[in-house]
């Protein structure tokens, strides 16, 4: 990876709560992808029950999109994360868990009233940066 975590001192900012990063430095000349938000919709326009399957939806259809870009999870430096209520918290955060791993991006979580279609809980938008 080519980022710098930036964590201040505790006595300067609180701890991260969560499993992300204040900040990454990111190094020049680092080839960038930028990710549209990725919606629970599957190939086929099928939209998964629940907010645990909707989330291993939006996370597999990341990888891919990552993947056509030659890039993988270690590579994502920031996370936007839009979920519909805070009732779909724990079962948003296991799932996340099951693609992210140790990896710990910049993050910021929305606690939001609707997406795009009633039947989407949850949306994620990310940032990736690597050598080309």
């Amino acid at each position: 990876m080519s980022h710098t975590i930036i964590n201040p001192p505790p006595i300067l900012v609180h701890p991260t709560t969560g499993p992300y990063n204040h900040a990454l430095e990111i190094q020049p000349d680092l080839r960038w992808v930028v990710v549209s938000g990725q919606v629970p919709l599957a190939p086929d326009g099928t939209i998964p029950k629940g907010i645990e399957a909707q989330t291993k939806l939006v996370w597999q259809n990341l990888i891919h999109i990552l993947a056509e870009a030659g890039m993988d999870m270690t590579d994502v430096v920031k996370l936007t994360h839009y979920v519909t209520g805070r009732e779909h918290l724990e079962g948003y955060n296991r799932a996340r868990a099951e693609f992210m791993g140790d990896v710990k991006p910049a993050s910021t979580l929305l606690l939001i009233s609707g997406l795009a279609r009633p039947e989407f809980l949850v949306e994620v938008d990310l940032m990736a940066a690597k050598a080309p």
